[in-house]
């Protein structure tokens, strides 16, 4: 699939999506505490896009290669499960300690936006504290390296060069894609820095941006589920993603309120 870009029309839905995305999420982490169970935090996110009449972009979608549908609405991915956690199959009760992965994508008229936040569970220590900030400011650092006539390696340069130094451990097998159109379309956005440059960044493009940084190293491991990654070592892993429009003066985030 080709690279798209989307009319100044589409952007405005996307940008209202956004907008509906992230409300949601932040009342999803406005539930996280002791004693919730990944069950609850599910249900409160398909009800309040149910109640705005949208669709949660993850619910039963199966992409290419994947045995079967996921089956929840929100990726509810706790400590060293790095992303696609199921909340609603074996739910978990939260502890207070642990930090969790937040992730939804939303069907708004049609088009599509994506969303992520790592939050604590309580108080947390400082190591996960670092652990999530970092990978926030990478997010950040991703971003502001967006420029028309740039490329996608530009992106992926700037969150490696951010993250490289702290010495922590970098996914490379899961990554930032194009959005839109579809859940996850082209470009590919990997979050290190590869020889070829990638698609040239235009007006128009709209991305999802999201490091996926590990406590340990890098490696990673998929669940019997079929969908849950973990940490091969065991350690904590952070996510943050963003939607974001390419513009003629860098990007404007879409999933913000």
């Amino acid at each position: 699939m080709a690279v798209t870009i989307k009319t100044k029309e589409e952007i405005e839905i996307l940008r209202e999506g956004g907008k509906r995305l992230a409300f949601i999420l932040a009342a999803v982490v406005h539930a996280v505490k002791p004693g919730t169970s990944t069950l609850e935090l599910d249900n409160l996110a398909r009800k309040l896009c149910e109640d705005g009449g949208d669709k949660p972009a993850f619910l039963n979608y199966k992409p290419a290669g994947m045995k079967r549908p996921y089956p929840a609405a929100l990726c509810v991915s706790v400590n060293d499960e790095i992303v696609h956690g199921i909340p609603n199959e074996k739910p978990k009760i939260l502890k207070e300690g642990d930090i969790v992965s937040l992730d939804m994508g939303l069907n708004h008229k049609g088009l599509f936006t994506d969303h992520a936040v790592t939050v604590p569970v309580g108080e947390v220590d400082d190591v996960a504290k670092n652990l999530m900030e970092i990978t926030k400011q990478a997010l950040y650092a991703g971003i502001d390296a967006i420029k028309e006539g740039g490329h996608i390696r530009d992106i992926s340069y700037a969150i490696e060069r951010f993250v490289r130094p702290k010495r922590l451990g970098i996914v490379e097998e899961l990554c930032g894609h194009g959005v839109g159109y579809k859940v996850h379309e082209d470009p590919y956005i990997p979050n290190y820095c590869l020889e070829d440059q990638g698609e040239k960044l235009k007006v128009g493009m709209v991305l999802a941006l999201e490091p996926m940084i590990n406590e340990g190293s890098k490696h990673i491991a998929l669940d019997d589920d079929g969908w849950t990654y973990r940490t091969a070592d065991g350690k904590r892993s952070a996510h943050f993603e963003h939607t974001v429009v390419v513009t003629k003066d860098g990007a404007d985030i879409l999933t913000q309120i």
